[in-house]
């Protein structure tokens, strides 16, 4: 035997045992994940990535992710550190990302005696239960469909201590026992995103869903006027409708005509003079106090806004165009039949069909520098979640491949916008690679392109239109309601 092969008995016994290891750490962290959140409404994340309900081998890919983001050796037991001396201090209700914590560590523990010493250093604003004190906002669903289903299941996941958004109501056209027995279907499992982690028990009885042990009311009603959410117990709740029938101030005023409503948030783009939000961007330029309708605006716009305003800021946009390759979306017909636009009536699943999107116009609202210096247009493709949008810039300032990537990729690890942009450095990326992904934009790092002029610039950008822009309604209805945590990211 060479002494080659008498090697590799050893290096494997040490490679598995090492894993064992790593392992072991990470279900030792899923048991501190667990008890921050449960306990303290302390959620820790890795670079916006969730940790609770996660796997061992999921939380140890996460780690991996890490180490190639920012090139440093996080390791599962720096993070397990870190998240112990967190559970061992006073700390307020926030969300915390172990991974920046992770790399400052790495970067500075020489300055340290001790972790303990370094997180109480990172965290001292942190340090004190009434640095935050949260009352709970009721919210109540108007309408069950797929952006509805899916912020169900987020608003149950995110309650933890119930601390945050309650999910109170959801509001249907019917509540039979039946309906209520095929929606419960519906929210348990799902073609594109799988199996709800959790239980799910019909009370029909009660007209009742027990989501992981939230009662959940299932109203009917067809007049959004005529409900009174005060006698289940509702008040001053924020209504979020996902129906997308009304559109304008008229409305959706007749949400606040009931009883037990204070706000409602629009899961589509607004109309008139409704404020149009995208998280992130410009939530802060809104009297959340005085105004009562706000618009969450579209998929889309949530997907390329971030990315356009990290553009405009640092190297300026004198024009372009936005083409986005959408997937189908229950808007088209299954098969070919009449439809109101042209070309949607095609089949869904068979066709790439070209339409219209208001995206380019609705950047605007949200970016006003951009007003006019935007056209847009998209292509339905057969595939059921996942888009791209393409940005063709024309921009004031010369630059290059690797500076266009270096400013994304520094708004994807901090500053205002790091829940939103998510920076990709895989050259194998592809739509369903990005199925539940959390962040409104991912950039494609390998795809961009600048031309020899040194202005011409495409952005390639991805998004799940169903669970990313979820997760934006989400973000905005908590800061509408005045729950958002501190934060450490």
């Amino acid at each position: 035997m060479s002494s080659e092969n008498a090697l590799r008995p050893a290096n494997y016994e040490t490679e598995l045992n090492e894993w064992i290891q790593d392992e072991k750490a990470a279900i030792e962290l899923i048991h501190t994940v667990g008890s921050l959140w449960f306990d303290h409404s302390i959620e820790l994340l890795i670079f916006r990535n969730q940790l609770v309900d996660r796997s061992a081998s999921e939380i140890l890919q996460l780690h991996n992710y890490a180490q190639k983001f920012v090139g440093k050796a996080i390791t599962v037991q720096d993070s397990l550190l870190l998240a112990k001396e967190i559970e061992a201090l006073d700390v307020a209700p926030s969300r915390i990302d172990l991974g920046r914590l992770a790399t400052e560590w790495i970067n500075e523990k020489a300055a340290y005696s001790t972790a303990a010493e370094f997180i109480q250093d990172k965290l001292i604003s942190f340090i004190g239960k009434d640095k935050r004190v949260l009352v709970p906002k009721d919210v109540v669903l108007y309408g069950f469909g797929r952006i509805g289903r899916i912020a169900a299941r987020e608003l149950i996941i995110q309650a933890g201590k119930g601390e945050q958004l309650r999910l109170r109501a959801i509001v249907t056209r019917s509540n039979s026992a039946e309906d209520i027995i095929k929606r419960a279907a519906l929210l348990r499992t799902d073609s594109v995103h799988g199996p709800f982690p959790g239980t799910i028990i019909e009370d029909v009885e009660n007209h009742s869903l027990i989501i992981n042990g939230h009662t959940v009311k299932m109203i009917a009603a067809k007049d959004p006027s005529a409900i009174d959410y005060t006698s289940y117990g509702i008040e001053n709740a924020l209504l979020i409708d996902n129906t997308g029938v009304s559109r304008d101030r008229e409305g959706l005023s007749k949400h606040l005509e009931s009883k037990g409503i204070s706000k409602v948030l629009l899961t589509a783009p607004g109309k008139g003079d409704i404020p149009n939000i995208v998280h992130g961007v410009n939530q802060g330029s809104v009297d959340i106090e005085n105004e009562t309708i706000f618009s969450a605006a579209s998929c889309t716009t949530n997907a390329i806004v971030p990315v356009l305003k990290v553009i405009s800021k640092n190297l300026g946009i004198s024009g372009g165009h936005i083409e986005t390759i959408h997937s189908y979306t229950n808007d088209q017909n299954l098969l070919d039949n009449y439809h109101k636009k042209y070309r949607r009536g095609r089949a869904a699943a068979l066709n790439m069909v070209i339409t219209e999107t208001g995206a380019g116009t609705a950047v605007a609202k949200v970016i006003p520098e951009l007003a006019g210096k935007l056209t847009s247009n998209a292509v339905r493709v057969p595939t059921p979640d996942v888009s791209l949008a393409i940005l063709k810039l024309s921009l004031e300032t010369d630059t290059s491949k690797e500076d266009v990537n270096s400013v994304l990729r520094n708004a994807a690890l901090k500053g205002d916008l790091v829940e939103q942009i998510q920076y990709s450095i895989s050259n194998e990326l592809v739509s369903s690679d990005l199925v539940g992904n959390p962040c409104a934009s991912i950039v494609d790092s390998p795809a961009t392109i600048v031309a020899n002029d040194k202005r011409s610039i495409v952005l390639y950008v991805w998004y799940d239109n169903e669970y990313g822009y979820t997760r934006q309604v989400i973000r905005l209805a908590k800061h509408l309601a005045d729950v958002i945590r501190l934060t450490y990211y």
